[in-house]
């Protein structure tokens, strides 16, 4: 390694500057500052924990994300964290123990082994809520407006929401009875959307099957007319399906009245990262950026594996790609410039400012520096004996 390879950082792997910095922070708080003013307690999940933690009940993909050491004081294996769902599902389940409603919110960088498309990093900060005791529908409403309105703090002109249940696909994928190799495969071609895939694998179907339907419906998306036109597919198969159908149905007209400038979709080939979700799933989009910026969904099954069983929603978004795609502008004053002088009542006129104001401390080093190129617009000048405030300029 030459002296330049030093300061090298991983591909996918970034230093946050300023002002960029400043402004991932302060969409940070009021993320959380909007999340706790709705009833959610701020946690704070360790960034390593022992792999059969991390893992649990989420699925292959979050290990495949996962980057792994080994524990230098006990020699088991440990994870940096990936997703902090699983860390909030323990710490309802195990950490907390409460009876009732329990709603938690997180914010933190999480690490990937690798990006999750070519436009994001390896390391984003990632925020969310969940909210674990209710297996109701309100529950599923509330995590999805507090969504929609994290959004709006982040300032997207534009929102698309998908909605899909988890629950279609297992009714359909237990029914048609494949062997583990063709029911992953149809997985992983449903993820991706191949319907070509698709049509190789389930074209052999008979008309009316499982296998016949999940070919059908992985060619259905968009809106109202899509969950229409699912219903025509899925219509008699079974009580499970109907049931999914009229939740998607209900929960698409009470979020068309609440916020009506958010357009509404409905795909149901959606199973990218949703490995642990147990039913109504949903993933938000803006235009022109093909992944999604926030998603989420209930996953009822994890907390039984730390010994609790919980019903549970939540979602997760990623602060850093907001902060790229928003037009939220923060506005911050200019800060006061000090001149280094050592008069004691200069120290207390600059402790009194900092109570409210941003003051930059001249060192001897700034003889030179011009007050303007710190950000500076006023400055702290003695006059007749006073210490005052005067606009630069």
């Amino acid at each position: 390694m030459t002296v330049s390879d030093r300061w090298l950082l991983p591909d996918g792997v970034e230093d946050i500057l300023p002002p960029l910095a400043g402004q991932i922070e302060s969409l940070r708080r009021e993320v959380m500052d909007t999340c706790q003013r709705w009833g959610y307690q701020l946690v704070i999940p360790p960034l390593i924990e022992y792999l059969e933690s991390l893992f649990t009940g989420t699925g292959h993909d979050l290990e495949l994300q996962t980057f792994k050491l080994t524990d230098q004081l006990t020699g088991r294996m440990m994870g940096v964290r990936a997703d902090m769902t699983p860390q909030a599902a323990r710490i309802d389940a195990h950490t907390l123990g409460q009876d009732g409603i329990t709603r938690l919110c997180y914010a933190g960088h999480v690490l990937h082994t690798r990006p999750r498309h070519m436009l994001t990093g390896r390391t984003p900060i990632q925020a969310g809520c969940e909210l674990f005791g209710s297996a109701s529908e309100s529950a599923d409403l509330e995590v999805i407006s507090l969504m929609l309105e994290a959004l709006r703090v982040a300032g997207l002109p534009r929102v698309h929401l998908d909605l899909a249940h988890v629950s279609i696909y297992e009714s359909l994928i237990s029914a048609a009875g494949f062997d583990k190799d063709t029911e992953a495969s149809v997985f992983d071609a449903m993820a991706r959307k191949s319907v070509p895939e698709l049509d190789e694998l389930l074209g052999d179907c008979a008309e009316g099957s499982a296998g016949a339907r999940l070919r059908k419906l992985a060619r259905v998306n968009g809106g109202v007319e899509a969950l229409d036109e699912a219903r025509s597919i899925l219509g008699g198969a079974s009580d499970a399906l109907d049931a999914a159908l009229d939740q998607l149905s209900r929960v698409a007209d009470m979020l068309q009245r609440d916020y009506p400038e958010v357009s509404l979709g409905f795909d149901f080939c959606e199973l990218r990262g949703y490995n642990y979700h147990t039913g109504l799933v949903f993933a938000a989009y803006v235009p022109g950026h093909g992944d999604s910026v926030a998603k989420g969904g209930r996953y009822d099954a994890i907390g039984s594996d730390f010994g609790r069983a919980r019903p549970a929603t939540g979602f997760s978004l990623d602060i850093r790609a907001l902060v790229a795609l928003g037009q939220r502008s923060v506005q911050r004053p200019g800060s006061v410039w000090a001149p280094a002088d050592t008069d004691p009542a200069l120290e207390q006129a600059v402790a009194a400012l900092r109570a409210t104001d941003t003051v930059i401390r001249a060192l001897p080093e700034d003889a030179h520096t011009d007050p303007a190129s710190k950000g500076c617009d006023r400055q702290l000048v003695k006059r007749d004996g006073q210490w005052i405030l005067e606009a630069l300029g």
